[in-house]
């Protein structure tokens, strides 16, 4: 992925992850475009920043993405690469009869809002020079956290829906998979200073690191979620899960 001369649009810019990576890849000179519902905060991202920009998007919404779509191509028609970062992550308990309405929303939010944005995209970046598309998967998708199962398994259906991805762009987009550890964000509530977590700096750091190796890496994982992707091969998942979820459980409590 070429790292200047861009212009990105990026979801959920208007916190957590996707605010870091906005400024700091515009800090490398590129054009940058955050999309999200609250215009207000998109708007402390971008302030007194040339080049960047901020547009609404509903992405819960198929009718909405297809109208930001025109919107953005028409303000934007340069627009080369795309990072799918918007996503909602919410503590449900799946071993009892619950409302599912938390659950559909993860799956509307963070599964079907990055493919339907994707596929109305995907056309015109197939024309741009240097065109990418970034995902935003979690550590999560290969371990899951027993309090948050549709959020895992939404982003575990993205970390699939990236490798197709990847492989029917090959030679015309590249695709890449973004996966953060337990990140100091405003995800979920408190999360922002949980003891145990990333700090963000830290991680964008090591994220824009990675996005600077050539060839850029099909999967992006920096050092504290490796634990998490590789624990299946190394023959290792069971004592993760448990260990990941005994993690998390006593970061929440203290």
């Amino acid at each position: 992925m070429q790292q200047t001369g861009n212009t990105i649009l990026i979801t959920g810019g208007g916190s957590g992850i996707g605010q870091e990576l906005a400024r700091r890849f515009h800090d490398l000179g590129n054009t940058v475009i955050v999309a999200g519902r609250r215009i207000e905060a998109l708007q402390e991202t971008i302030a007194g920043r040339d080049g960047m920009h901020a547009l609404p998007l509903d992405i819960d919404s198929a009718e909405g993405i297809a109208d930001f779509a025109e919107r953005l191509l028409a303000a934007h028609p340069a627009v080369n690469v795309l990072v799918n970062n918007a996503g909602i992550m919410r503590f449900e308990d799946a071993s009892a009869g619950r409302d599912l309405a938390d659950a559909e929303a993860t799956v509307t939010t963070n599964l079907l809002g990055p493919i339907r944005l994707t596929n109305a995209l995907v056309d015109h970046l197939k024309s741009q020079a240097g065109s990418a598309i970034i995902n935003v998967t979690s550590g999560l998708a290969f371990v899951p956290l027993l309090t948050t199962p549709t959020y895992n398994a939404t982003k575990a259906a993205i970390h699939s829906y990236t490798v197709a991805l990847r492989e029917v762009l090959k030679g015309r987009v590249e695709v890449i998979e973004l996966a953060p550890p337990a990140v100091q964000t405003g995800l979920t509530p408190g999360q922002e200073s949980r003891p145990g977590y990333q700090p963000l700096g830290e991680f964008a750091d090591e994220v824009m690191a990675l996005l600077a190796l050539e060839p850029t890496p099909a999967e992006v994982m920096v050092p504290r979620v490796a634990f998490l992707r590789r624990a299946e091969v190394e023959d290792r998942f069971d004592e993760t899960l448990v260990q990941l979820n005994a993690f998390a459980t006593a970061a929440r409590n203290g």
